[in-house]
């Protein structure tokens, strides 16, 4: 009922799902990067960095790089697998949705970006991807295979996928929940990247099966106008070919 309550109503749907997009791609970018203090040592003696803390500083925001790269691997792949250049859009815009849990606790927990966290933030591209393939797969199934209406195809999707969605996530969600409540050398570093894809998965598995449904709709009826004018132009483009050749 509430995937149907959304498809239905495509326009609401969509605006909520632009402002939590925005929000998160927001968040991540203003995410506080672990900070150092500024040490002032005695004369004639200094600091460097070494090991993890020298790879973080050197790194800096490269974060955004390979999350980009990560992106496109995905979109790519996708892409070839459904043989549509637009059906992979469907899951990457479910990528931001998971993002909004991890940005939401870290801010609350004034956790720093740190190198474990922005692991963390790469796991759930893929993640967050397989909730979305899930419905997107089924969906295409119905709606290209089997010639059943859109916002039906969409709906059974929902349905259909809304079980292993649930047990896949929450089996994952249990399996990190040790990495949350990590204690002695190294839980900050566990718990670091614990509570990123703690929160990340819950966020997409809340989150996916209400907006990928309305997702795919949207998309796909794009698609199909397209498929349907580019049809229409070539064939007015034969009739106009064979009335300049039927002419005396």
């Amino acid at each position: 009922m509430i995937s149907k309550f959304f498809i239905e109503r495509p326009v609401l749907t969509n605006v909520l799902a632009i402002i939590m997009i925005l929000l998160g791609a927001v968040a991540l970018f203003n995410l506080p990067v672990a900070q150092y203090p500024d040490v002032v040592p005695p004369t004639g003696a200094g600091y460097e960095w070494t090991d993890w803390s020298y790879q973080e500083k050197a790194v800096g925001r490269q974060l955004y790089v390979a999350f980009a790269l990560a992106l496109v691997l995905v979109y790519l792949l996708l892409a070839g697998q459904y043989e549509s250049w637009y059906a992979p859009i469907v899951v990457i815009l479910a990528v931001p949705l998971a993002l909004l849990g991890p940005v939401l606790v870290l801010m609350f927990l004034h956790i720093d970006n740190n190198l474990y966290v922005q692991i963390g933030l790469i796991l759930l591209i893929a993640l967050s991807a397989k909730n979305a393939i899930l419905i997107v797969e089924m969906a295409r199934e119905c709606r290209v295979r089997h010639g059943q209406p859109l916002l039906e195809s969409a709906v059974a999707a929902a349905r259909s996928r809304f079980r292993p969605i649930l047990m896949t996530s929450f089996a994952f969600i249990l399996g990190v929940a040790t990495l949350v409540a990590a204690t002695g050398a190294g839980a900050s570093a566990r718990k670091s990247i614990g509570i990123t894809v703690f929160s990340g998965m819950i966020a997409s598995t809340c989150l996916a099966v209400l907006f990928v449904p309305t997702f795919f709709v949207v998309i796909q009826r794009f698609e199909e106008w397209r498929v349907a004018r580019k049809t229409e132009s070539q064939q007015g483009r034969v009739m106009t070919t064979q009335r300049a050749e039927s002419r005396p």
